[in-house]
């Protein structure tokens, strides 16, 4: 039986080394083909007619002079009269037709009017909202008691604002028949599970559905969905006899395609004089569209002793919030440090000081963050530049420090991994996995390499395909635990199958046998890789593994800190980041380079939410003003 275990720090080639994505070359050079790039023969452009209104009646609705347009090839309509919108650019109709300006004529033509009804999308303003759904109130200990006894007590009122996902390539697909069999080229995160979303949107077997995402643009959380508009691009490919291609305009993909829920909150927290932390109450509300909002963790890290917190959902006239980037946790986060940082501003405590005399209350962590804010203190230089409120400069320029901890689990989700040995030296990875853009193509072909102790370039790993062995969504930051663990395991039973027919060939037992440095070690001397995987016959060695599967490759639970320098001009409101650093709980890294990636990528996107993004949403009209990439602005 195989030894399922990552090799020892002293006998890796590959892992944790910073290498480059393999995919690089053919992004950076425009070769790598995304679902929007994908064109197929005869293929029909669909468009969709979508409600200017946030809430409204749909009162006339006539397609037929659409049907007259030259091009025009097929109809769908997901609305009809009678039905009530309830968000600006909900779907009414989809149009194929030859060419989009046809299709965008055949959408002039249609024949729609509306009763515009009353709307609510100003979330913040809770006390206006029409419905409230308040959670039962979640309380520990007392701390309404503990509250009245603190010899120091803050209150704050925090908010965030919705942010869209705004994927560069947008939410879409290419949908293309073959009789009863259905081909989609499409931008998502789940590969595996498309085929089976797609089998009951169109009352068909999911064995006859096949996803091909060999490339995608970016999903963030927002693409786990088959979404309305992938059924019916598939309803028009079937109805038209031809291939759709069917997506979302900026607008739409902005507005429609998934936000992070909004996160208010006013808070209250009690201290000692000393800095301890405990009490705390909040009262925190949100919305995420007419399904309201998830709650944030509130507080967030800190298991404060006497704590009440309650969260109300606000729904709004909005289309719904979609998962991103560790769902509700960026509010309970920020909410949590903003209120811990003004009580420590209160005492006159230094934050760094009041967070580690705090730090046991972040339980099992406890001893990694209190290293993180040591290592993060000393790259940012913490104690020579920071200064009490009221000391950080005379003139309209303030300069200060702030931190932040956050916890995520992160889990290898569940994978499938067939690994292919050819006789004449080739390996292969194949899994119904997906790149989301951070390196997952690499990160496999990492482990496979390693594994067999081959260069890079000696290994190939197919992907993209649900045709492949069934892997997880990317989500949650499973994937490259998921796909690491069943392509090791893969991977060493390959070797272990290729071994054991190859050992009666080289005169020994296959447990004397070691793959190494493109070799095929054994007691008598060596073979090269080529000339041993000669030996196993005509017949290629074909191994499956799986995660979760025999031995521990992965665990779960990290935590992180972040540390900025931030410039304020407190006269125009002019913010300019100086610095910011990060300091990670990773386990083990398989490459160093995409790790770090991923790291600066969560930072930009922290420093976008903090000071560029926000939906935009026009109270008066229910619309949201900047859904562009001129006024939406992105770092």
């Amino acid at each position: 039986m195989a030894d399922y275990s990552w090799p020892d720090a002293s006998k890796r080639n590959l892992i944790g080394k910073r290498i480059s994505r393999l995919d690089g070359a053919v992004k950076t050079t425009g070769r790598a083909v995304y679902s929007y790039d994908v064109n197929r023969p005869r293929m029909l452009h669909g468009k969709i007619l979508r409600s200017p209104h946030a809430h409204a009646k749909i009162t006339k609705l006539d397609v037929e002079p659409a049907r007259g347009i030259p091009g025009v090839r097929a109809i769908e309509k997901v609305h009809d009269v009678g039905a009530e919108i309830q968000w600006a650019l909900d779907e009414v109709v989809f149009v194929a037709a030859d060419t989009e300006e046809a299709a965008n004529d055949a959408l002039a033509a249609i024949d729609i009017e509306y009763e515009v009804l009353p709307h609510f999308v100003s979330e913040e303003k809770k006390d206006q909202a029409p419905e409230v759904k308040p959670a039962q109130a979640q309380e520990e200990g007392d701390s309404e008691t503990v509250m009245s006894a603190s010899e120091v007590t803050v209150e704050g009122y925090y908010g965030l604002p919705s942010i869209a996902h705004c994927c560069l390539e947008s939410h879409g697909q290419v949908c293309e028949w073959n009789g009863d069999e259905l081909t989609a080229w499409c931008s998502t995160q789940g590969v595996s599970i498309l085929p089976t979303q797609f089998g009951e949107g169109l009352e068909i077997p999911a064995s006859s559905v096949r996803v091909i995402t060999p490339y995608m643009g970016g999903g963030f959380g927002s693409k786990f969905s088959v979404d309305r508009w992938g059924i019916i691009c598939a309803r028009l490919a079937k109805e038209a006899g031809r291939p759709v291609k069917v997506m979302l305009e900026r607008d739409a993909e902005l507005e429609v395609a998934g936000d992070r829920p909004s996160a208010y909150a006013n808070v209250k927290v009690g201290c000692s004089k000393d800095g301890t932390l405990q009490a705390w109450q909040s009262e925190s509300w949100g919305s995420g569209g007419l399904g309201g909002s998830g709650s944030p963790p509130l507080p967030y890290v800190f298991s404060i002793p006497d704590r009440r917190q309650q969260h109300s959902s606000v729904p709004t006239n909005v289309a719904g919030s979609r998962a991103w980037r560790a769902p509700n946790h960026p509010q309970g986060c920020f909410i949590t440090m903003s209120a811990l940082e003004d009580a420590a501003a209160k005492i006159g405590m230094d934050p760094l000081d009041f967070f580690q005399k705090n730090i046991a209350l972040t339980g099992r962590l406890a001893d990694v963050y209190s290293q993180e804010l040591k290592i993060g203190a000393e790259m940012i230089d913490w104690k020579a530049k920071w200064k009490p409120r009221g000391q950080n400069g005379s003139g309209p320029w303030k300069r200060g420090l702030g931190l932040s901890l956050h916890t995520w689990g992160g889990r290898g989700h569940r994978s499938t991994c067939e690994v292919v040995v050819y006789p004449d030296g080739q390996v292969e990875a194949k899994l119904g996995t997906q790149d989301l853009g951070t390196g997952t193509r690499t990160v496999i072909a990492i482990v496979l390499a390693e594994t067999f102790g081959l260069p890079l370039d000696a290994v190939k790993v197919s992907m993209g395909d649900s045709r492949f062995p069934q892997s997880g969504p990317s989500g949650g930051s499973t994937t490259v635990g998921g796909v690491s663990g069943s392509t090791r395991r893969a991977a060493q039973d390959a070797l272990e199958a290729v071994f054991a027919k190859i050992a009666p060939q080289l005169e020994t037992e296959p447990d004397q046998l070691e793959a190494r440095e493109g070799k095929v070690f054994h007691p008598g001397g060596s073979v090269s890789w080529k000339e041993a995987a000669a030996m196993i016959g005509v017949t290629p060695v074909t191994v499956s593994g799986n995660n979760p599967g025999p031995g521990n490759l992965t665990d779960s639970g990290v935590g992180g800190i972040q540390m900025a320098e931030v410039s304020v001009d407190v006269e125009t409101g002019v913010v300019k980041m100086e610095q910011m650093v990060a300091v990670q709980d990773c386990g083990l890294i398989i490459d160093l380079k995409t790790a770090e990636s991923q790291v600066y990528g969560a930072l930009i996107m922290g420093i976008s939410y903090a000071l560029l993004e926000e939906k935009v949403i026009d109270p008066v009209s229910g619309r949201m003003l900047n859904a562009d990439m001129e006024f939406y602005k992105l770092p």
